[in-house]
């Protein structure tokens, strides 16, 4: 019998009559790539856990990091603008016409401080083990049970609507280009980041403040969830309260004032 089928003709390439393996190719391919996986981790980690080690940041140590350089900016920027207008009303050249025409542009801009009654209203999450207090009512699922951008919103909207002469949210003036933004179950207000409870505070008439805070819609809705599934609303008059006045960057990026 011959043996020519199990060897190559003389001058034939040896691999010429081998059968093609894909498995054998797939093989190797795997351990190359597992290989360059291992040294691509271990150059990262360089000899640190990347699981633990404390010198990596989470993105919430971060976001809590620059929310507080954000509010040590914003301390100094209003520092600094109080020296400016102290030297600029020295001698400035305006008359007095004009100079109590450019203090009530900035009264209504909410660049100044602004004094008078006001009401607070505090905002909290509901317990995370609540229940419906009521029959009738769904047990809650978690979205019930937190504040939202929409709860925000409804209350300075509302005190808005109430006449109010300024507003605070935690410890930041609004103005009219502020933004109520709620990320997850925290607050962001003009780059700073903040956690329930949300305390709002508005300068103005008391009794016409509390009335538009009732005859809110959205508000209305906001207490079915109060009674319900326990979020928290609570409604105090203060006495005489300052409210600073707006310290932030007043540049608009995406308008222009109507001359």
């Amino acid at each position: 019998m011959s043996n020519s089928a199990d060897f190559p003709p003389p001058g034939s390439s040896p691999a010429r009559g081998r059968r093609f393996r894909p498995v054998r190719v797939l093989t190797a391919a795997v351990f190359a790539l597992a290989g360059l996986i291992f040294f691509t981790s271990f150059n990262t980690a360089k000899g640190t856990n990347i699981r633990t080690d404390a010198s990596l940041l989470k993105l919430s140590d971060l976001i809590h990091e620059r929310s507080l350089k954000n509010g040590e900016l914003d301390e100094s920027n209003a520092a600094l603008r109080e020296d400016v207008e102290g030297l600029a009303e020295r001698d400035d050249g305006s008359t007095r016409a004009e100079d109590e025409k450019l203090a009530g542009l900035e009264k209504r801009a909410g660049t100044q401080k602004v004094t008078g009654e006001a009401i607070t209203v505090t905002l909290n999450d509901a317990p995370p083990d609540a229940t419906a207090k009521l029959p009738g009512y769904p047990e809650p699922q978690p979205d019930y049970l937190v504040i939202h951008q929409q709860d925000l919103q409804a209350v300075v909207n509302a005190l808005w609507q109430g006449g109010a002469k300024g507003i605070k949210v935690m410890d930041q003036r609004l103005i009219s280009t502020s933004a109520v933004r709620c990320v997850g179950n925290t607050l962001i207000l003009q780059g700073r980041v903040y956690s329930p409870p949300y305390k709002i505070t508005a300068v103005g008439e008391p009794e016409k403040l509390q009335k538009a805070l009732a005859e809110s819609p959205a508000i209305q809705n906001y207490m079915v969830y109060v009674n319900v599934y326990g979020l928290g609303w609570k409604v105090t008059e203060d006495e005489t309260v300052t409210l600073p006045g707006y310290s932030g960057t007043v540049d608009l990026q995406y308008a222009q004032p109507v001359e």
